[in-house]
């Protein structure tokens, strides 16, 4: 058995820049990469979040925190503003030990970002 870090990203689009549409649009995505992948709690080494810079009324960590996910570490960030960007997106990149491959993981993009990964951007 060799274990190695590997990262699981994802992302999803919040409705409205609240406290509610952050944390539900955050549960459903980190639900979607744990369900999809069989992630258990002892596998994350680390979790990164961000949000485009309008979406700003909660920390998306803390949708993580309330789903029960306490030791994990997690930290949140704003994403590059780049021109026709995504709004009101929430991104999410899960460093897991694993012994499964890269071709093995399963990217989650839900809601309007769905197209993001067969559109070459992150």
């Amino acid at each position: 058995m060799v274990l190695k870090c590997r990262g699981i990203r994802g992302a999803t689009t919040a409705e409205a820049n609240t406290q509610e549409a952050i944390l539900s649009s955050t549960k459903e995505l980190f639900k979607a990469l744990v369900d999809a992948n069989a992630i258990q709690g002892d596998d994350i080494a680390a979790v990164f979040l961000t949000t485009t810079a309008d979406l700003n009324a909660e920390f998306p960590a803390v949708a993580l925190r309330q789903m029960g996910w306490d030791q994990a570490p997690l930290i949140c960030g704003h994403e590059m503003q780049v021109p026709d960007g995504l709004a009101q997106c929430i991104r999410v990149m899960v460093l897991v030990n694993t012994e499964k491959g890269p071709g093995d993981l399963k990217h989650v993009y839900l809601r309007g970002a769905v197209n993001l990964r067969s559109s070459g951007t992150s």
